[in-house]
């Protein structure tokens, strides 16, 4: 298996691009060295030596605990935990765990069993063998990851301002 090119984002081939600032950056890496502390490193895990960016390798962690900081925190960058299971039952009860629920993906070559684990999962979205959202659909989290929806029409209640107003007799 070959490395995801990192790179420009404007790049046809690039597949990872640059976090958002120095500051994403070295908030990402500082989750990973905390990570190497608490799970095994498997690939990844150092900054990308780029003229232009602010670049992190694509990170993977094996052997890792549900209570991890790389397993139970929003890092919003390259870095993956992979967490054991033993059957369904648990990998969803691993899942829902989660103080936060932005979103997800479930891989699978039954899709319609597939769906019927996705309604299990409590998250804002969910993709089914990999992650496209649709925009006209709403997209958005539960529990810590937001309020609130964006993009569909579901997002227009933000915006929206009702009033009761009461005349009495």
């Amino acid at each position: 298996m070959s490395a995801p090119v990192v790179g420009d984002p404007l790049q046809r081939e690039t597949q990872i691009g640059p976090m958002a600032s120095a500051i994403h950056r070295d908030r990402v890496q500082a989750y990973i060295a905390k990570g190497k502390g608490e799970a095994r490193l498997v690939a990844g895990g150092g900054k990308v030596d780029r003229e232009r960016g602010w670049f992190v390798q694509p990170t993977v962690f094996a052997d890792v605990d549900n209570g991890a900081t790389v397993a139970c925190e929003e890092i919003f960058g390259q870095v993956l935990s992979v967490i054991r299971y033993n059957d369904e039952d648990e990998a969803v009860r691993i899942a829902n765990e989660s103080e936060y629920g932005l979103g997800g993906t479930i891989w699978s070559t039954d899709r319609a069993h597939a769906v019927e684990l996705a309604r299990r999962i409590e998250t804002g979205t969910l993709g089914i063998n990999g992650y496209m959202p649709d925009l006209n659909a709403p997209f958005g989290g539960i529990k810590a990851s937001g309020l609130g929806r964006e993009l569909g029409p579901e997002s227009v209640v933000a915006y929206q301002r009702y009033k009761s107003i009461y005349q009495l007799r």
